[in-house]
């Protein structure tokens, strides 16, 4: 859904006129809404708004603090960027309890993330407190180590020599490292590489 804010400048000449038809004939799309192109002074700033969040919005799912950075970014006074997200909010377009539930979903399922890593990746969204804790509520100790036993599965490499400590060791501590990287704490990343080794 988009919208044109182009509008003529005052005392144009038939020449740009003309012009300016030859220019759309040969494939010159104008400016995007929502564009630096379009940051003119006859575009008013609430339909600018309005233009860049719904084109945010179509092409993923943003939180209200994702919006409100790139509205800044692009030009949109403060107040003019409050006024339309509050209204965008009232219609339930912008969600950010919606969105955090969304994004726990996915980062587990995509990205096997413990509650740690995706807590972390909502606060740079902005999305702290009860939102964030209602939507990490999903994701119970169970689902965690559940995916954390089937990633060490996945990662886990045969031992040439299963009785060597030091291969062990190394094993041990390349699976660990890798399911700190996403989130799982020390002490049941080790718990988990130890079970699984010792039924292997």
């Amino acid at each position: 859904m988009q919208e044109s804010f182009e509008t003529p400048l005052p005392g144009a000449s038939s020449r740009g006129a003309r012009e300016g038809r030859t220019s759309r004939r040969r494939g010159s799309a104008g400016p995007t809404p929502g564009s630096a192109a379009d940051q003119t002074p006859e575009a008013d700033p609430h339909e600018v708004a309005r233009s860049i969040v719904l084109r945010q919005l179509s092409m993923a799912p943003r939180s209200r603090h994702q919006l409100h950075v790139k509205l800044l970014e692009r030009g949109v006074p403060e107040e003019v960027a409050v006024q339309v997200l509050d209204r965008y909010e009232e219609v339930q377009l912008v969600d950010d309890a919606e969105f955090a539930r969304m994004w726990v979903r996915s980062r587990a399922q995509t990205r096997s993330l413990a509650r740690s890593a995706i807590k972390r990746e909502l606060a740079e969204k902005g999305i702290t407190g009860d939102l964030a804790e209602d939507a990490l509520s999903q994701r119970t100790d169970e689902d965690e180590r559940d995916a954390a036993e089937q990633l060490v599965r996945r990662k886990l490499r045969p031992l040439a020599d299963p009785s060597d400590p030091v291969e062990r060791d190394k094993q041990v501590r390349r699976l660990v490292s890798m399911l700190a990287r996403k989130g799982y704490g020390p002490s049941v990343s080790f718990a988990i590489v130890k079970d699984i080794l010792d039924s292997d």
